[in-house]
């Protein structure tokens, strides 16, 4: 089990963008929405025995038909010249109930994926997936950029609306990535490709509801296409914005009304630089989080 190519491609050094499910979905809304736009046609997939359990059994006449199973499936384009490679997962491989993939089901997931990047010979690699930050649902979220190396860097530097996660304030340079989003940038570094993942800002008390969060998804994919160099069309992501957004007020309107006004100042944070200060400290800042833990812990969670 492993791997299984539906048809012989020849692709000359293409890009490999690769997603799975997250926080709001934000990393797998963006790549999963540019595969659609381009018409990036399926080639192979990641056969899903050894990965998970069925989501269910189809009975027709009386009769099993089949067990069907998430989804992970490689697609490809050629557009302008550019070759494209996306990987789209349906659901990350977990062990013992862990809400985020790792261990040796991720790992090896991870490793099919950088089979097929290794087989087509693909120059780079992106993953996409979410950023928890301390700001309001109201402004554009920025992204998040981690390198698995240091040449990449300036690039980055160069990119609009992007911070490296080592460059912002209060995080002592350092960070983590949870689930395969980020273990695909990790075992990229290990068989010598170079990688890039972007996450798009979400609220830190969105973070729990079931719900997308297009806004993210789309500045992730403002900052994806520009580094691709193509264009496309976003405005499907706007009109899925508008209706998260309406049930985001919902639930923002239950945040009781002290707590609310501490998140309401956080409209007004502006960043001169990727990772200047906004007009609220350090301590206000950990205030912040720690009444909205409060409120989540009294309510019985973000869901």
């Amino acid at each position: 089990m492993g791997v299984r190519l539906y048809q012989g491609l020849h692709l000359e050094n293409p890009i490999l963008v690769a997603s799975w499910p997250g926080i709001g979905n934000i990393g797998m809304i963006a790549v999963d929405t540019l595969r659609g736009m381009l018409g990036a046609e399926e080639f192979g997939e990641i056969e899903p025995w050894d990965f998970f359990y069925p989501k269910r059994a189809v009975i027709r006449k009386g009769v099993l038909e089949y067990l069907e199973f998430p989804d992970n499936k490689f697609y490809f384009k050629v557009i302008q010249g550019k070759e494209f490679i996306f990987f789209v997962g349906e659901e990350q491989p977990t062990d013992g109930g862990r809400v985020y993939a790792e261990g040796k089901k991720a790992y090896h997931m991870a490793n099919l994926v950088l089979d097929v990047a290794e087989k087509f010979k693909c120059h780079r690699i992106y993953t996409s997936g979410a950023a928890v930050a301390l700001t309001h649902h109201t402004i554009k979220p920025r992204v998040w950029a981690v390198p698995n190396s240091e040449r990449l860097i300036q690039e980055i530097r160069r990119y609009e609306n992007t911070v490296l996660m080592s460059d912002i304030e209060g995080r002592g340079g350092q960070g983590n990535i949870t689930g395969l989003n980020g273990l695909l940038l990790g075992v990229a570094q290990k068989r010598g490709f170079e990688a890039i993942c972007l996450m798009g800002e979400i609220p830190v008390y969105l973070q729990g509801l079931p719900l997308s969060y297009p806004k993210a998804s789309k500045s992730v994919l403002e900052v994806l296409t520009r580094s691709l160099e193509i264009e496309v069309n976003l405005d499907k992501l706007d009109e899925l914005d508008e209706k998260v957004e309406r049930r985001i007020e919902e639930f923002y309107q239950q945040i009781p009304l002290a707590i609310r006004g501490q998140l309401d100042r956080l409209k007004h944070v502006t960043y001169d630089k990727p990772a200047g200060p906004g007009p609220i400290t350090e301590e206000e800042k950990k205030r912040i989080m720690e009444d909205v833990e409060k409120f989540f812990k009294k309510r019985g969670g973000g869901g």
